[in-house]
């Protein structure tokens, strides 16, 4: 990823929906929406190390680089976008 370093990013991973018959019994014995393409997680150390990030004019325009390139593929309107904190429960 071309702004790893400047936006602090520590970690990227895409999750990719798969075509499945699983996929299809779950949602239907949820009555849960059609799925998304997929799911995309970064990664930082902490909320502070994202702000401080993101405050600087380098991480700013990296910033909008990377709106310009979701605009591209993404439904902005339609897709969730939120922070968060991992709490694992085991392994």
């Amino acid at each position: 990823m071309k702004h790893r370093e400047v936006l602090r990013i520590q970690r990227y991973v895409q999750m990719h929906s798969a075509t499945t018959e699983l996929n299809d019994v779950i949602r239907a014995g949820r009555n849960a929406p059609e799925m998304y393409d997929g799911v995309a997680e970064l990664w930082w150390n902490s909320f502070e190390d994202t702000l401080a990030a993101t405050a600087t004019p380098e991480g700013q325009a990296a910033g909008l680089e990377l709106l310009e390139d979701e605009r591209k593929f993404v439904d902005l309107a339609r897709s969730p976008l939120f922070f968060g904190e991992e709490k694992q429960i085991f392994g």
